[in-house]
């Protein structure tokens, strides 16, 4: 490791940590103030973006009584005479006439005078006359069955995925206006870390650079492998000229390591540097400490942030989720994140006067977490066999049929929970 030290004249005592809870919830509040411009973009470019404004439909859905089986659409008590067809896609004629009947499709528009649809299979034809007994449930869709012209089907925040743009296009959007998703970049910080091949003479392998990329787009980041650098030399200069490079073309940076005010820690004199604000500067959350989200404003009044991510992996990926995801909840306009309860299984001790965020495995359908192993904050193994964290708050320890909130892991954009 380099032997450059930070300057410390100017160093001042670290404030107080901030509450887990206030952290996040202050976070989003900063987010949300600079929440993404809203843009209207095409149907087919909008898959992982969010809405900017509520999906409406703009006609009834249907729009007109569409058959739901392929049958007859017949008017009166029958036997019926056949006097033509409809498909799906035309506009058939009023069925004016007593005892008469249209062949219909699936999805075809029911013609004006139909009294009711009688399914194919339920039907015999001859001598020219169709006869079957119709059920009394209608076999066709009413107009505004689904929606009314107007109104709201998903509020504003919601995340586009492909059953949100296909309910779009079938209200008739052919646009939508979205907040478009964040661009972030990684800065890996440490002279000690490999980036090939096992740790070996006193030098580990960086995890964190492969790891956190793919962990944003999780969280509907756009995040290109140029934006992803390091390790970043262990000297200031090298720290101010990487971080200013990255602000340039991004949203947010993350940057892992150096969020201590040791002498080779030098990402708080390159916040300062910057000029940027501190919105969090250390939470008091274990594991995870310190981390830090500082902003930084343009003269032109576009905001970006930096997110100090501890060096220590499992410890990263606790900021990621304490600090991060609520930060690109606001930037996309979405809601600060809810986080569902679990029951523990088993006890999970307390961390103090510091919130415990335990690396646990859920069981759905039971309701229930069970901590797993492999948690130290260098350790990677429980994480990858984890689906979440539970909060143990703080003064407190998890006892075995506790209801706890729970952190979820980050899932793949448009992918739901089962």
């Amino acid at each position: 490791m380099s032997t450059e030290t930070a300057p410390t004249a100017d160093r001042v005592a670290a404030p107080p940590p901030a509450g887990w809870e206030e952290a996040r919830s202050r976070v989003y509040a900063v987010g949300l103030a600079a929440a993404l411009p809203a843009v209207a973009r095409p149907l087919a470019d909008i898959d992982g973006f969010t809405l900017a404004e509520p999906l409406t439909t703009r006609t009834d859905l249907p729009a007109f009584p569409t058959s739901s089986v392929d049958g007859w659409a017949v008017r009166g008590a029958g036997p019926w005479r056949v006097v033509g067809r409809v498909l799906a896609g035309s506009t058939p004629a009023p069925l004016s006439e007593a005892d008469t009947t249209v062949e219909i499709a699936t999805g075809a528009m029911v013609p004006e005078g139909a009294t009711a649809v009688l399914r194919v299979e339920e039907s015999t034809t001859a001598d020219g006359l169709v006869r079957g007994t119709p059920r009394e449930t209608p076999e066709w869709r009413q107009p505004g069955e689904e929606a009314y012209a107007g109104e709201e089907l998903l509020p504003a925040g919601t995340p586009v995925d492909p059953a949100v743009i296909g309910l779009a296009a079938s209200c008739g959007h052919d646009t939508l206006r979205v907040r478009r998703a964040p661009r972030a970049a990684l800065l890996v910080f440490g002279d000690e870390l490999l980036t090939a091949g096992p740790p070996a003479a006193g030098r580990v392998r960086d995890a964190l650079g492969p790891a956190v990329p793919a962990w944003l787009r999780r969280y509907g980041c756009q995040v290109r492998q140029s934006d992803v650098v390091g390790p970043v030399a262990d000297t200031l200069p090298a720290h101010v000229a990487a971080l200013r490079s990255a602000l340039a073309s991004v949203d947010l940076v993350c940057t892992t390591g150096g969020t201590m005010n040791g002498p080779v820690d030098h990402l708080h004199p390159t916040l300062e540097a910057l000029g940027a604000d501190y919105v969090v500067n250390t939470v008091a959350v274990r594991p995870g400490f310190p981390m830090l989200l500082a902003r930084l404003a343009d003269p032109d009044g576009r905001i970006r942030f930096v997110a100090g991510l501890p060096g220590n992996p499992q410890s990263a990926i606790v900021a990621l989720v304490s600090l991060v995801a609520p930060l690109l909840a606001g930037l996309q306009g979405r809601s600060m994140p809810v986080l569902p309860q679990a029951t523990l299984a088993e006890a999970v001790p307390g961390r103090g006067d510091h919130t415990h965020l335990a690396l646990v495995r859920l069981d759905r359908a039971a309701g229930t977490a069970t901590p797993v192993r492999h948690v130290g904050s260098a350790m990677l193994r429980g994480l990858a066999g984890a689906d979440g964290f539970a909060v143990i708050r703080p003064g407190t320890r998890g006892e075995p049929g506790d209801r706890v909130p729970i952190v979820p892991l980050p899932l793949l954009p448009g992918e739901r929970a089962s």
